[in-house]
C-alpha cells in the first residue's frame, strides 16, 4: 500500500480532527489515526469512541488498503516540514510504514486496520440540512452557558430543538441560561437531541463560515454532521432536557437599555474590588442612572460606579454574579443591550438591542444573588 500527499495539506487536516484523541486513552488503538485507501483518496478518522470524526483528501495511489498510525510522531514530524510531497510505503510483513520526504527517510510502525472502531451506523435516522453559519452562530451563543456538574449530565450539553417553525438552542447550568432561536429557518420533522460539548467545540473549529452547508443526520442515540470533506458522528446525551421555558419570566416591567461594552467594562473594573468567594455586585437603577458596586469586608475593598442608562421601572436594587454577567455581555455582540427585570429575587433577562439578523432571536438569563444589606 502506498501514496504520496503534500505534506501542508494531509497536516491541516490531521490538525482539523487530532483534538479527538485523549491523553489518556483506555485503548491503545485509540492514540491512532485510521488511514483508509480508496478509489484515489485518503480518508483519515479518529476517535474516542463517543466521538468519531474523518476527513478525506485526495492523494496520488493505485491501492486500497487501512492502517492505524501513530498519531503522536505522524502530527509531530509533519510540523516540520515546509510544503513538499511525501511518500508513504506500507510494508505489511514488517507492519512498518516508510515515510520519504526531500529530507530522507523515517520509519515508524502501524496497527492493522481492522483493529480500528467502526465508525457507528444510525439506523432508523431523520435528516435535516442548515447553513454553517447558523450552526456557527448557535454553538458560540450558547456552549458558555452549559454546566460541568457530572450529577446532571443533560446539563452539561446544548439542547436542540428542530421542527417545521423553527430552529432552537438551549444551554444552562442553572445559574445561567442561553436561548438562541431562529424562526427563519426550520426542520422537516420535529426532533429533540442533546449534543455533549466535546464534538460540540470539534465542530465550531473545523467549520469554517466558507462553509455552505451542514448535514445533520439524527436518531435517539448518535448524531452526524457532514460538511465539505469532514464527517462527524458523536453519541448523545441520554436523558430529559429540563423545561427551560418554565424558568423565564414572561412579564418583566422594569426594563432598562445601556451600551453593552461601557456596562461590561464597568463590571469588570468593580468586580476586582468584590468578594473572591460570591463575585457579588449590586446594581442600584432609578431614572436615568445606573449604579455599579462591590465590596470585599475580609479585605476592606469597596468599588461604586454610575453608569448613564435609559431606565422605565420602579427604582431597583438587584446583586448578580459578576462572572456570569461579564460572560452574557461577551457573548451577547451588539451595541447596546436590553435588560428585563421583575424583582431582585427573579432571573434577569438580558436582549440584544440591535445587531440581530431578521430571524434571529436570542435571549440570556442571569439568576439574581441574594444582597445582604
Amino acid at each position: 500500500m502506498k501514496f504520496i500527499v503534500s505534506s501542508s495539506k494531509l497536516l491541516k487536516q490531521l490538525q482539523l480532527i487530532g483534538g479527538i484523541i485523549q491523553s489518556n486513552n483506555t485503548l491503545p488503538i485509540l492514540d491512532n489515526f485510521l488511514f483508509e485507501l480508496k478509489q484515489g483518496e485518503l480518508v483519515v478518522s479518529a476517535s474516542d469512541l463517543e466521538t468519531t470524526m474523518s476527513v478525506n483528501l485526495e492523494v496520488e495511489t493505485e491501492d486500497v488498503g487501512s492502517a492505524a498510525v501513530p498519531a503522536k510522531v505522524l502530527m509531530d514530524t509533519l510540523k516540520t516540514f515546509p510544503e513538499q510531497p511525501l511518500t508513504f510505503t506500507f510494508d505489511e510483513g514488517s507492519h512498518t510504514i516508510e515515510l520519504s520526504s526531500d529530507y530522507g527517510k523515517y520509519s515508524l510502525a502501524f496497527i492493522d486496520g481492522d483493529e480500528f472502531p467502526k465508525f457507528p451506523e444510525l439506523e432508523d435516522a431523520t435528516s435535516t440540512t442548515l447553513p454553517a453559519e447558523v450552526l456557527v452562530t448557535a454553538i458560540g451563543k450558547t456552549l458558555f452557558a452549559t454546566g460541568n456538574d457530572e450529577l446532571r449530565p443533560v446539563m452539561s450539553g446544548v439542547f436542540f430543538q428542530f421542527d417545521s417553525n423553527g430552529l432552537t438552542f438551549v444551554a444552562t447550568d442553572a445559574h445561567k441560561l442561553v436561548r438562541y432561536r431562529r424562526t427563519d429557518l426550520g426542520a422537516e420533522s420535529t426532533a429533540e437531541f442533546i449534543m455533549p460539548k466535546k464534538p460540540l467545540n470539534m465542530l465550531r473549529g473545523s467549520l469554517s463560515y466558507d462553509s455552505s452547508e451542514v448535514k445533520v443526520v439524527y436518531n435517539n442515540t448518535n448524531a452526524q454532521f457532514s460538511f465539505d470533506n469532514v464527517v462527524m458522528v458523536c453519541r448523545l446525551i441520554d436523558g430529559k432536557y429540563p423545561n427551560y421555558e418554565a424558568v423565564i419570566p414572561q412579564s418583566n416591567p422594569n426594563v432598562m437599555l445601556v451600551d453593552r461594552s461601557a456596562f461590561s467594562s464597568s463590571v469588570k473594573r468593580v468586580a476586582i474590588f468584590s468578594n473572591k468567594t460570591t463575585h457579588q455586585i449590586r446594581l442600584r437603577i432609578a431614572g436615568a442612572e445606573m449604579g455599579i458596586s462591590a465590596e470585599d469586608p475580609d479585605f476592606s475593598n469597596k468599588a461604586n460606579e454610575r453608569l448613564a442608562c435609559d431606565y422605565q421601572g420602579d427604582d431597583m436594587e438587584i446583586g448578580f454574579n459578576s462572572r456570569f454577567l461579564l460572560e452574557m455581555l461577551g457573548n451577547l455582540g451588539s451595541d447596546n443591550v436590553r435588560m428585563e427585570m421583575s424583582a431582585p429575587n427573579r432571573a434577569g433577562i438580558l436582549i440584544p438591542a440591535d445587531g440581530v439578523d431578521e430571524g434571529e432571536d436570542l435571549l440570556m438569563l442571569v439568576m439574581p444573588v441574594m444582597l445582604n444589606h
